[in-house]
């Protein structure tokens, strides 16, 4: 193509290169629709461990950076086993951005009161092996995790987040200003102006609602005298994300509750996988595709691991994006990869969003897991409540939700991985979960399969 305007409409095919001018604001609204709740995160669960100054920056810093390097691996995959062969690679070779995953969150505060940041970081590690797996058995796995069982898991998800969304709203557990007028005033603020745009923004005003809600909000904490500018004087302008940072340590309760988690964000992943192909192309995704974007997650999530931040996923939200703009080309969404790389080397990046005020960051996340929430009902609500799928539910709810949580010494004759276990009512659901699957397959009750695939 020699025109200009040839090239410009390659930004609605897959391949080619578009001119840069057109690519580079094409890839940053992907960016900006996601920066907020893939940093979201890693704040929340910084705040349970006590990461404070430097090391919250570089947890931020880190984030950044492997979510932009695992989103140019969705895009140009590495065949490990040759171009030709139809053995999986790592990538989709798809338009599929990547982002610190929420559905950790709540296993990660579990983890992290019990053995530190090292624990959680270990967990994330070993536990990213049985999604590499799963990248390879993705047709009959398809029958074991139905839309029942994942829909149960969201919804527990998000009932534990939003206890901590509440906390941040009203400015932090333990904070002697918690519950405070200009906090709670702060997170409405925030949440309103995200419902707001939301109901009446068009276009990229719509998808990056969080980031004008956090604006909003921190123009607000500026004039009230919240926000703390030391730790972006401090930081410097330039600086290498560095690795191993903060230790690691392997304990079975723990690695088992993220490898079920792992699951969950492979399952999310092959949804938006299809979704997209579907929106874009108007086919389902083939079988190649789906297994490489799942092993494409579980090594971004062991990169993750490695450079001390919290695991990754397809984001959702730029599946959407995705969808209504009908724009795909890779090279249009590298160059918003590009962004996220090169913000994972400059700290002040980190700063800016390491002072934020925690009712801000409440007003932001809360409506997040509540919709966490209502993705779940959304599924379950796809599967029909036959006979059989009030059975599983009841019992997954009864167990995971209802034993969950409970003080420890209500399972101290129990070993201790059981005990564990029911720490963690996410984890508990999940396994609990597959067992009855397996159980009571979906196929005598008629129930859907999460994907189809070639």
């Amino acid at each position: 193509m020699n025109s200009l305007e040839e090239r410009k409409e390659l930004i609605y095919k897959l391949d080619g290169r578009p001119p840069f001018l057109a690519a580079l604001p094409l890839g940053l609204q992907h960016v900006l629709s996601m920066f907020t709740s893939n940093l979201a995160p890693c704040f929340i669960v910084a705040g349970v461990v006590g990461l404070a100054g430097a090391d919250r920056i570089l947890m931020v810093q880190c984030a950044m950076l492997v979510s932009g390097l695992t989103t140019f691996l969705q895009l140009y995959p590495i065949s490990v086993f040759g171009k030709k062969s139809n053995l999986p690679r790592i990538g989709a070779e798809l338009p599929i951005v990547m982002g610190t995953s929420f559905a950790f969150v709540p296993t990660s505060i579990t983890v992290a009161k019990a053995f530190g940041l090292p624990g959680v970081l270990g967990a994330a590690l070993l536990g990213s092996l049985i999604e590499f797996v799963m990248g390879f058995f993705i047709k009959p796995l398809k029958r074991v995790f139905t839309p029942l069982v994942i829909g149960a898991v969201l919804i527990s998800i998000g009932i534990n987040l939003l206890d901590a969304g509440r906390d941040y709203f009203l400015g932090g557990a333990g904070a002697p200003d918690y519950g405070s007028a200009q906090n709670i005033a702060l997170g409405f603020m925030v949440f309103f102006t995200i419902l707001l745009c939301q109901r009446f923004g068009r276009g990229i005003l719509r998808v990056s609602s969080l980031l004008a809600g956090i604006t909003v909000g921190y123009a607000a904490a500026f004039f009230l005298g919240k926000l703390d500018f030391s730790l972006m004087r401090e930081a410097a302008w330039f600086s290498l994300p560095r690795p191993f940072q903060f230790g690691y340590e392997f304990h079975a309760g723990a690695v088992l509750s993220f490898a079920a988690l792992y699951i969950v964000s492979g399952l999310e992943t092959i949804g938006n996988t299809s979704g997209i192909t579907v929106a874009a192309f108007d086919r389902e995704a083939t079988t190649r595709e789906t297994s490489g974007a799942v092993m494409a997650d579980s090594f971004g999530s062991a990169l993750a691991a490695v450079f001390n931040t919290l695991p990754n996923t397809a984001f959702g939200q730029n599946a959407g994006l995705v969808a209504m703009t009908k724009v795909v080309n890779r090279f249009c969404l590298a160059t918003g990869a590009a962004v996220l790389v090169l913000a994972g080397f400059i700290p002040k990046i980190g700063a800016v969003f390491s002072m934020m005020p925690n009712s801000v960051l409440g007003g932001a996340v809360i409506s997040v897991f509540a919709m966490i929430m209502i993705n779940g009902i959304k599924l379950i609500a796809r599967a029909g409540f036959s006979g059989r799928n009030v059975i599983v539910l009841s019992v997954m709810f009864a167990l995971g939700l209802g034993l969950a949580n409970a003080p420890g010494e209500s399972f101290e004759h129990m070993p201790g991985f059981f005990r564990y276990l029911f720490a963690d009512s996410v984890a508990s659901v999940c396994l609990i979960g597959i067992i009855l699957n397996l159980v009571f397959p979906a196929e005598e009750a008629g129930a859907p399969a999460l994907i189809e695939v070639d």
